[in-house]
C-alpha cells in the first residue's frame, strides 16, 4: 500500500472504507475526523455550532493544535473530510457516529450528559439505517445503556424501533501531541455487547492497526467507560504524589528531581508524570477525577485517594505565591512577570490552567502582573482587564521585580540566563516547572526558587 512520507496510507482499498459521522467537532471530534479521514475512511464532522463549521469549510481552525491544520486541509482537499451543522448531511449512510460533545462538569461534580442525550436523538432521528453509535466523550460506565435508551425512545418517538448499537471507544490523546496519540496510539480500547459491532469497529481501525502496532483491547462497554475514567484519575494521582513529595524534599533539604529521576528507572513506576509542579491542569484531569469521584460514589464506593489528589493539586497551585511573598516580602505594587498561561506547552488552552490561579491570587495581593504565552493570550483577553500582556518574553521580563515560568515553552526554556537577569529589576526566579538550568541562572547572579529543593534565601548584601 502506498503511503506518504509521515507513513499514513495514501489510500484503502473500497471494501475497507468506513463512512463515518462525528458529532462535535472541538479538540477530540476534529482529531478524531481528520484521522480517520487520513486513514482512507469517509468522514463527515458535524457540529450545532455555525461559525465553527463555517470556518473549518474556509479552512480556519478554532482552537492551535500543531498538525492538525495541515492534516484537516489536506483531508478536505482530498475529499474524505467534509464539515457541516446540518444532521441530515452527516447522519445518513453512516455506518459508525461518533459522539465528541462536551461533558462539564455540573455543581456536585457529576459530569453533564445534556449534550450526549442530544447528540443520540439527532442519530436516532436522521439515520436511514442501523448505525453503530460511539462513544468518544469521557462519559461515566453505564452511560451506553443510557444512549441506548435514548436511541430507542427517539425511535419510538417517531414511529419504530431501534437497530442501533452503541460502543465505548475512549480516547487518550493528549493536546500538543493530539494528532501523534491519534494515528499511533499506545493502545485502542473498544467496548461493545455484540459481535456485529465489534465487527464493524475492528473494520474501522484496520487501517491504523495494519501500519501501526498497538493493542487492540475488546471488552464490553462498562469496563471500556472504565478504563478511561482510571486512566486519568492515575495520571493526575501520579502527578499529586510527586508534588506531595516536592515538599517533604523541601523540608528535609532535598531535590524532587533526582529522587524522580531514580523512582523512574523502576519499570514498575516509570518516569512519566513524575513532574513536580502546578500539579495538572486542562479539560481532562480536573474533571474526569472529579467525574470518578462522583461515579464512585453513586456506585456506594467512597474513593477517598482522589479528595487527596485534588487537594493535593490544589496546594501545588500555592507554591508560587508562596515563593514569591517569601522573596519579595511584600507583593503590593511589586511587578511580576509570568511566562506561560496554557495549562501545558503545545496548545492554547487554558481551562483550569494553574497560571490562571496565580494571577488571580497575585493580583489580590496586589501585585502588577505581567503576561506572556505564545499562542494562548486571546484566551484570556476578558478575564484579567487589570494585567498587562506582553508582546514577546523578554517584554515581559523587563523591569519586572521576579519572573515566574509557569508553563514551560521551548522560547522560555531558551531565554539566555544572562539575559534575564539584564532585564529584571531583582534577581528574583521562581521556576515552577523546573524546566531552567538553576546553576546557570544562578552563576548570574540570579536567586532562584524550584519546586521540590531547597529553600534559597536573597544572596547577602541585596
Amino acid at each position: 500500500m502506498q503511503t506518504d512520507p509521515g507513513g499514513i496510507p495514501a489510500h484503502q482499498p473500497k471494501e475497507r472504507t468506513v463512512k463515518v459521522a462525528v458529532i462535535g467537532v472541538g479538540h477530540v471530534g476534529l482529531t478524531t475526523a481528520a484521522c480517520l479521514a487520513a486513514d482512507g475512511h469517509e468522514v463527515v464532522g458535524l457540529d450545532d455550532d455555525e461559525g465553527r463549521i463555517d470556518g473549518l469549510q474556509a479552512g480556519q481552525m478554532p482552537f492551535f493544535e500543531p498538525g492538525l491544520d495541515e492534516l484537516v486541509a489536506e483531508q478536505a482537499a482530498a475529499g474524505r473530510l467534509r464539515f457541516s451543522h446540518e444532521p441530515g448531511e452527516a447522519i445518513p449512510g453512516a455506518e459508525v457516529a461518533f459522539i465528541c460533545v462536551g461533558t462539564p462538569t455540573r455543581h456536585d461534580g457529576s459530569p453533564d450528559l445534556s449534550a450526549v442525550q442530544r447528540a443520540a436523538a439527532t442519530v436516532s432521528t436522521h439515520a436511514d439505517g442501523p448505525i453503530v453509535v460511539a462513544e468518544k466523550s469521557t462519559v461515566p460506565v453505564r452511560t451506553g445503556e443510557r444512549i441506548k435508551q435514548a436511541l430507542a425512545l427517539e425511535a419510538q418517538a417517531h414511529g419504530g424501533a431501534s437497530a442501533h448499537e452503541v460502543v465505548s471507544n475512549p480516547e487518550f490523546l493528549r493536546e500538543g501531541t493530539a494528532v501523534e496519540d491519534t494515528l499511533r496510539p499506545d493502545r485502542l480500547v473498544v467496548g461493545a455487547d455484540s459481535e456485529r459491532a465489534h465487527a464493524v469497529m475492528r473494520r474501522l481501525w484496520e487501517p491504523l492497526l495494519a501500519r501501526h502496532d498497538c493493542p487492540y483491547v475488546a471488552t464490553d462497554v462498562r469496563t471500556a467507560e472504565l478504563i478511561k475514567h482510571a486512566s486519568n484519575a492515575f495520571l493526575a494521582t501520579k502527578i499529586s504524589f510527586i508534588n506531595s513529595v516536592a515538599r517533604v524534599c523541601e523540608r528535609a533539604g532535598a531535590d524532587v528531581e533526582t529522587v524522580a529521576d531514580a523512582m523512574g528507572h523502576d519499570p514498575r513506576i516509570g518516569r512519566a508524570f513524575l513532574n513536580a509542579g502546578l500539579g495538572y491542569g486542562g479539560s481532562c484531569f480536573p474533571k474526569d477525577v472529579q467525574a470518578f469521584l462522583h461515579i464512585a460514589g453513586d456506585l456506594g464506593y467512597d474513593f477517598g485517594l482522589l479528595r487527596e489528589t485534588e487537594r493535593v493539586n490544589r496546594e501545588a497551585r500555592l507554591w508560587p505565591v508562596a515563593q514569591l511573598r517569601r522573596l519579595l516580602w511584600n507583593l503590593s505594587d511589586k511587578t511580576v512577570a509570568v511566562l506561560g498561561v496554557a495549562f501545558k506547552p503545545g496548545t492554547d488552552d487554558v481551562r483550569a490552567a494553574p497560571a490562571l490561579d496565580v494571577i488571580e491570587e497575585l493580583s489580590a495581593e496586589g501585585a502588577h502582573v505581567r503576561i506572556h504565552d505564545p499562542v494562548a493570550l486571546p484566551n484570556v483577553r476578558d478575564r484579567f482587564p487589570e494585567v498587562t500582556r506582553a508582546p514577546d518574553a523578554e517584554s515581559c521580563l523587563d523591569g519586572a521585580h521576579a519572573v515566574l515560568l509557569a508553563t514551560e515553552w521551548d522560547e522560555y526554556v531558551a531565554l539566555p540566563p544572562a539575559r534575564i537577569a539584564e532585564l529584571l529589576e531583582y534577581p528574583i526566579v521562581v521556576d515552577a516547572r523546573n524546566a531552567w538550568d538553576t546553576q546557570a541562572l544562578r552563576a548570574q547572579g540570579l536567586t532562584v526558587a524550584r519546586v521540590g529543593a531547597p529553600q534559597v534565601e536573597l544572596l547577602p548584601g541585596l
